[in-house]
């Protein structure tokens, strides 16, 4: 409610609908067709269909309107239902049910109506739907516990507290009478700062609000019944939805390589149409070509301009070629990437049988892009690891333990060994049971004796902990002590932070006296203690630490009761201070935390998903640099970075950490001291399928920003040289950020990021390729990806299996269209020559418009569907083929392939057209009754040549065959005989004019036409097949060689093994 005595500005707030889609109803007709027009073979199409329309051509308009409606209707089909997947998905949030404060009473209504002021109600386990102040809970003293993993990626729990004045309405009724003004900044982007935000309480009470009073939105509630907030930001206007990049159509290479092409066959166009109008003109030149005794000009054609007659004459010649560029390309590569996109979701070996999920695919326009990845940008948390902690080891007054059967046991002793240590090790589990933020459940601290049993033994309890290793520690500690009760009153905390590396607690035992407990880093813990077995306890940190685990050291120390006097009093004034009071803080927590008494040191694991480690090596011997971006502690990150094989233990780190802009001089210096040279990294000849890794980089958010704002050229030098980087309190938006720089690179690498939660959407959706993992912080990555996996180890199957099938299968199909339409339109163009460039067609109009659509384009689609040139086991378990399609010269979809088919399409187009000529226009008289053959005869020839070739061609590169390859093969060419029969025996009514009847009839009746195919076709493949021939003997690359390994696998009929690939692979080097 707000007061009415004008404190209160009524403005304009945003609703809470999150919006991921691209398209509305109303905007989705004229949008597409803009984004469909901005591709050059639609946009030229669109042209000529005009031309065809205002002038008089030698071909009809349907000729290119009807191929451009179809291409323009399935594209616009595909891209729509993919925008209603992205629609239903929103439909689910934003119609997920919520309770506001309304007329006294919980009203249930849905998350899009929640408005700016409404109070919320958000029970345990819930996600909060908004941005909140909160305002009470269930607890008296108005705290919450809250977990914002899917927001930073951290799993620990925060504690938010309402302030005094709001924390005691904890009824509907009395909230429902509240009257106050909250006036915060406008919406910000940046998870860790809070904007300045104030409370008027009934006009009279002024309250500043900190961060530990906002909930932000895809936080969720832990540990707490019940909260009351009113919502201050919504919808497109949290933080959660502004670390959202904005939502744009990402294009992959291949497309823009498209483009390229087609410009230049755009020019070819170009040179032949004015070519062919020059000519025309020199030809007419002479007065018997001019106006022939036969085709007499009009009297207007006699007046017209000559300028206009040139212009109008280029036009038609620019018709007559058009179909060089090919217009069923696009619709053609739409269609094998949608049908495509489903063999990632039929695939078992995508799919996680505990969760029941399958790989989901939400654009399938990137399907290429999987096959050209050079970098991989991941998330930790949730992405890398469980989020499960388990310990280990310990070490106790020099000692190592291990957990054997629920006891400690000295290492080499077994478990019934005397306890020699029974004092130290006691000592040890009270630290770890004392010193942490731990929260038990709620509901199982209810009744007068909490979760203990009347003979003092405790029920399995459920913990919420600061951070991960409290937990596990904490939960340690209740298998191996002792079931017995004490009682300790905490005192003081002293919070962990990042300067200090270490939290401590000062308690009071059963007897009255004063301990303080302290647990951190060893760097932060060793230095301060001076006593205990402190060169023991550092080398098993460090052994600890070479098995991958994460450690914290141990210790403790007593007070006199004029010491916890003095400690008390500098801590109570530290804390009421109103000036600098986080420094004074920091300065009693030094002076608390001395002459420490070392107990031992704790060695906790971080479970990592099942084969991470594996799939991040295949990921390096595939050529693919892994970066890790997190929002999680530096240590943290560094600790799991070495267990999950992302950094050696032998790799040469640099740290760049919680330093001012003189560190980044000292980058420079390392640099240079270590000469990392540009050559000897980023050479692709020199990366070698056996090379260790020697370099890895460190750096924090906070550093980041500074290095990037005034040393970026030079701190993207040393990433680029640095086989591992590790990025740790990184923003969202700062993901993405690093994301960019490294796409907008002069080298222009294919990038891939992925990620579980909402912090990692905008480095999601800037990346050319986003990848969600449905993990256990929500759906938000989810569904802004491209893909969505259920674990990071099917990354290696994406990637070596299908992402590289998809590449080469489009590449081959691309550069087939180019070939195919160069064989089609270039006999054409030679025809001119002896028509005298009159404009006369080859073909029949039929077939120029049915050629791309029905007689040429399944053979195609159907190869770039099923081709497996290799074995899916043998590119899954031999990366290093992978990374061959980077470096071989011919294995991309670049110019020199593009040129090869070009050629290739116009050395048989003049096979095709001069065969034809020499074997049967020399003499025309050869059908059995003596009639003659004529132009319609000749141009079916060359076309009936043509499409045969094609095809066949198609069937030369296929080395996977299946029955549907079979079938559309020659069902293909057989379709065309059995069409071109119908099309010209029949007298079609609705047709006006019918040049074709009973041309093609007459032309299969002759003996030498069929002679003239047969020939023509063969001497067009051969040299294809010579050459096929003569590189696999002769030069063979490594995925001839995978294959002929194959082949020899099958003959003995065995399974493959993983050791006789890497066998032969090596015998075939």
């Amino acid at each position: 409610r707000f007061p009415q005595h004008g404190h209160y500005v009524p403005q304009k707030f945003a609703d809470n609908r999150i919006i991921s889609s691209k398209y509305t109803v109303w905007n989705f007709v004229p949008k597409n067709l803009f984004e469909q027009f901005r591709r050059v073979a639609n946009f030229y199409f669109l042209i000529i269909f005009l031309v065809q329309l205002m002038i008089d051509t030698p071909t009809s308009p349907i000729t290119s309107g009807l191929p451009l409606f179809f291409v323009i209707t399935v594209t616009a089909i595909k891209q729509g239902y993919e925008d209603w997947l992205r629609h239903k998905a929103d439909n689910e949030v934003n119609g997920a049910p919520v309770y506001v404060v309304r007329s006294g009473g919980l009203v249930k209504t849905r998350s899009k109506n929640i408005r700016v002021g409404d109070i919320v109600r958000v029970a345990k386990d819930e996600t909060f739907p908004v941005d909140l102040v909160l305002l009470s809970s269930d607890r008296v003293d108005g705290s919450c516990h809250v977990t914002t993993a899917s927001l930073d990626g951290e799993t620990n729990l925060k504690t938010h507290v309402a302030v005094p004045e709001t924390a005691v309405l904890q009824s509907v009724a009395n909230l429902d009478k509240l009257v106050a003004v909250i006036e915060c900044q406008q919406p910000e982007a940046d998870l860790y700062r809070t904007a300045d935000v104030y409370m008027l309480i009934c006009l009279f009470l002024f309250r500043p609000l900190g961060p530990e009073s906002l909930l932000l939105r895809g936080a969720r509630l832990k540990n707490t019944k019940e909260i009351f907030g009113v919502a201050v930001y919504t919808g497109m206007e949290t933080k959660m939805a502004l670390n959202y990049k904005s939502k744009s159509q990402k294009r992959s290479a291949v497309e823009k390589s498209m483009n390229s092409f087609l410009i230049i066959y755009l020019i070819i166009l170009l040179f032949e149409a004015i070519l062919s109008t020059i000519l025309k003109y020199a030809w007419q030149a002479e007065e018997k070509w001019d106006e022939p005794w036969y085709n007499e000009k009009t009297e207007h054609e006699r007046n017209s301009s000559k300028i206009l007659r040139f212009i109008s004459d280029f036009l038609a010649f620019l018709v007559l070629y058009n179909f060089i560029i090919p217009i069923s390309l696009y619709v053609t590569v739409e269609m094998q990437k949608f049908l495509g996109s489903f063999f990632i979701g039929w695939d078992l070996d995508l799919y996680h049988e505990e969760t029941n999920q399958r790989a989901q695919v939400n654009t399938s326009d990137l399907n290429e892009e999987l096959g050209q990845v050079e970098y991989v940008f991941t998330d930790k948390t949730g992405t890398l690891t469980e989020n499960e902690m388990q310990f280990r080891e310990c070490s106790i007054n020099g000692i190592k333990y291990q957990e054997v059967n629920g006891k400690l046991t000295p290492e080499g002793f077994s478990e019934d060994s005397p306890d020699g240590n029974r004092h130290e090790e006691e000592l040890f589990l009270k630290a770890v049971c004392l010193c942490h933020t731990v929260q038990i459940n709620a509901d199982q601290t209810d009744g007068a004796d909490g979760p203990w049993h009347a003979n003092g033994i405790t029920s399995p309890l459920e913990y919420y902990a600061s951070s991960p290793d409290e937990k596990a520690l904490v939960e340690a500690a209740s298998r191996l002590g002792k079931p017995e009760r004490y009682l300790y009153k905490l005192l003081h905390v002293l919070e962990f932070d990042p300067n200090r590396r270490r939290m401590s607690v000062i308690v009071e035992s059963p007897s009255g006296e004063k301990l303080l407990f302290t647990k951190g880093a060893e760097s932060s813990i060793l230095p301060r203690s001076k006593s205990g077995e402190i060169d023991k306890t550092r080398i098993h940190v460090d052994e600890f630490a070479l098995k991958g685990l994460r450690t914290l050291c141990v210790a403790y120390r007593r007070f006199t009761p004029e010491e916890y006097q003095e400690i008390g009093k500098r801590l109570h004034e530290a804390r009421t201070a109103l000036q600098q009071r986080e420094e004074r803080l920091a300065d009693v927590f030094n002076f608390i935390e001395r002459d420490l008494e070392l107990l031992g040191a704790t060695g906790v694991e971080d479970k990592l998903q099942e084969k991470v480690q594996e799939t991040i090596e295949a990921l390096r011997l595939a050529g693919i640099k892994v970066w890790v971006l997190t929002g999680d502690k530096h240590e943290t990150a560094v600790s799991v970075s070495l267990s999950c094989g992302h950094f050696h233990r032998t790799m040469n780190i640099l740290e760049l950490v919680q330093h001012k802009s003189d560190k980044v001089k000292y980058l420079r210096c390392y640099y240079l001291s270590n000469d990392l040279s540009l050559d000897s990294f980023l050479s692709p000849n020199r990366i070698k399928e056996d090379h260790v890794i020697q370099h890895g980089l460190v750096v924090d958010g906070t550093s980041l920003s500074l290095a990037l704002r005034e040393h970026e050229k030079l701190f993207m030098e040393v990433c680029k040289n640095c086989s591992a980087v590790l990025c740790c309190r990184m923003a969202p938006l700062q993901k993405a950020k690093v994301v960019r720089l490294l796409k907008t690179s002069p080298e222009k690498p294919i990038t891939l990021a992925i990620g579980d939660g909402a912090n990692d959407v905008s480095m999601i959706q800037e990346a050319h390729v986003g990848i969600g993992i449905m993990g256990k912080e929500g759906r938000q990555a989810v569904r802004n990806s491209d893909y969505a996996i259920a674990r990071f180890k099917f990354l290696s199957k994406l990637l070596f299996v299908h992402g590289h099938f998809y590449y080469i299968r489009i590449a081959t199909l691309v550069q087939y269209f180019f070939y195919k339409n160069v064989c089609f339109i270039t006999p054409q163009f030679l025809y001119q020559f002896f028509c005298l460039f009159s404009q006369q067609t080859l073909y029949d109009s039929v077939y120029l418009t049915l050629y791309n659509i029905c007689f040429t384009s399944l053979p195609v689609l159907i190869y770039s569907l099923f081709e497996q040139h290799v074995h899916p086991h043998v590119l899954q378990s031999k990366p290093v083929l992978y990374r061959y399609f980077f470096f071989c010269p011919y294995a991309h979809l670049g110019f020199k392939p593009f040129l090869y088919w070009t050629i290739l399409g116009f050395f048989h187009a003049f096979v095709f057209f001069y065969g034809s000529y020499l074997l049967m226009g020399e003499d025309t008289s050869l059908l059995g009754n003596g009639q003659m053959f004529g132009n319609w005869t000749f141009g079916t020839l060359v076309f009936t040549v043509m499409v045969i070739t094609v095809t066949m061609k198609m069937a030369l590169e296929t080395h996977f065959w299946t029955w549907i390859n079979h079938f559309v093969t020659w069902g293909s060419i057989v379709f065309y005989f059995i069409f071109s029969l119908f099309y010209g025996g029949i007298i079609w009514p609705f047709l006006h004019t019918q040049d074709m009847y009973f041309v093609f009839v007459q032309l299969l009746s002759s003996g030498s036409a069929w002679f003239a195919i047969i020939l023509i076709v063969v001497a067009c493949l051969f040299i294809d097949v010579v050459k096929k021939v003569l590189y696999r003997h002769l030069q063979p690359t490594s995925t001839e060689k995978a294959q002929v390994m194959l082949c020899f696998c099958i003959h003995l009929d065995q399974s493959l093994p993983s050791y006789i690939v890497t066998l032969l692979l090596k015998m075939f080097k």
